[in-house]
């Protein structure tokens, strides 16, 4: 029943939905197979928004589907997969609502179509909306109620209303107002400039020429730290895509990336030589590589649950569980101390999470101060605007004004 216009779109966002939910996969790393055989890249981009949405949403839609049911459906049940799906597109992507019911009845290929037709038509007379702030997974709202309290979940759920807007970091940052101008954006801080997500990417001025690559503003947050190179060396360890690479090499420093995986260091290669900018590119595991040399500084960004990342990637709410949160703390805590050798006396690492999970980021910090390693505050000044230092020393972003959560301490090897 492909004949029907749009139904292959729906069918891959179907199976990405279910990648993510039942199978635990990222939703980007699932979008290449989902969508294999769809030629048209609005087909594909279509696939992908609707799974977006969804993921967005899904307690609320939730929500409004058992009410509309005399028994709850099943959580994996594929008519609840299905009703998801066709409430996003009527509800948030504006899909007609008969065009909505006419390519979900399909994906129930001897499924309860009667059932989903019924409870979309319900709805749909009933004239059913969304909360205009969603709701975080029940879970998640517990996990970081206890953790930051209920104004942070508060701020949570209104950063997942929609996707942030898209921050560009500069390879010249004395070059901030000129771009400012020229992309009709804002600046938060040298070296920045913030515009509309709504914005073709590739298309605008200084992409191709290299000045500037995609980079959340938490995230170039470690890179400032470390100031200006010198000349001196530096560590970017699980450096892929490359965005703190290229901020090192263009402070002055002498980078060596390594990245563990071929791909995603292919794609780091691929930044630089559009930007023009050099380092040294490895690829290894850092379990089992080790420096020739001592160095001046490693930036450690390692990898992590990246619940930070969620109001752009909110499969995350719904695939990361407990133990997941704990398996890594504990390899990011071994890779602290595994790397921390390699820094010169009195040279510096940085330790970083794209986490808003205080045992991937406090905890590993105080871990690593009883390695003896010495934290050090940075100085406010390397701050972006609206992003300030902990009692601790160290800085942890919440959500919110569009940043990624994060999480970064400095340290100084005695």
């Amino acid at each position: 029943m492909t004949d029907i216009q749009g139904l292959p779109a729906r069918r891959a966002a179907l199976t990405l939905l279910d990648a993510v939910l039942r199978r635990g996969q990222a939703l980007e790393s699932a979008l290449g197979s989902a969508t294999r055989g769809i030629d048209n890249p609005a087909d594909r981009a279509l696939a992908h928004a609707i799974a977006s949405e969804t993921l967005r949403h899904i307690p609320d839609l939730d929500d409004l589907i058992d009410g509309a049911t005399r028994q709850r459906l099943p959580d994996d049940a594929k008519a609840r997969m299905v009703l998801r799906l066709a409430l996003t597109q009527a509800l948030i992507l504006g899909t007609p609502p008969h065009a909505a019911i006419a390519t979900a009845l399909p994906l129930l290929e001897g499924g309860p179509r009667r059932l989903v037709h019924g409870v979309l038509g319900t709805l749909f007379r009933a004239k059913a909306a969304l909360r205009s702030v969603p709701m975080l997974p029940p879970a998640v709202e517990a996990r970081w109620t206890k953790a930051w309290g209920a104004a942070m979940v508060g701020q949570a759920s209104q950063a997942l209303a929609a996707p942030p807007p898209l921050d560009l970091t500069l390879k010249d940052p004395a070059q901030t107002a000129h771009w400012v101008e020229a992309l009709e954006g804002q600046s938060l801080a040298p070296g920045h400039v913030r515009v509309s997500r709504d914005l073709a990417i590739p298309d605008l001025p200084g992409f191709a020429d290299g000045h500037w690559w995609v980079q959340n503003i938490s995230a170039s947050v470690p890179a400032r730290l470390l100031g200006a190179g010198d000349g001196r060396q530096v560590l970017d360890l699980c450096a892929a895509p490359g965005g703190k690479t290229m901020q090192l090499a263009a402070a002055g420093w002498h980078v060596t990336a390594l990245e563990r995986e071929e791909r995603r260091l292919a794609r780091l290669q691929e930044n630089l030589a559009r930007t023009g900018l050099a380092a040294s590119c490895i690829a290894a595991d850092v379990f089992k590589w080790q420096p020739v040399a001592l160095v001046d500084a490693i930036l450690l960004d390692a990898p992590c649950s990246a619940t930070g990342i969620f109001a752009r990637h909110p499969d995350v709410l719904h695939r990361i569980r407990a133990r997941d949160i704990a398996q890594l703390a504990a390899a990011q805590a071994r890779m602290v101390a595994r790397v921390a050798d390699w820094l010169k006396p009195g040279g510096t690492l940085v330790y970083a999470t794209c986490s808003l999970e205080p045992d991937e980021g406090e905890v590993v910090a105080e871990q690593a101060i009883k390695l003896g390693l010495q934290l050090v505050a940075p100085d406010q000044n390397l701050l972006p605007e609206g992003i300030i230092i902990a009692p601790q020393g160290w800085v942890r972003i919440l959500p919110g004004h569009g940043r990624d959560g994060f999480f970064i301490a400095s340290f100084v090897r005695g």
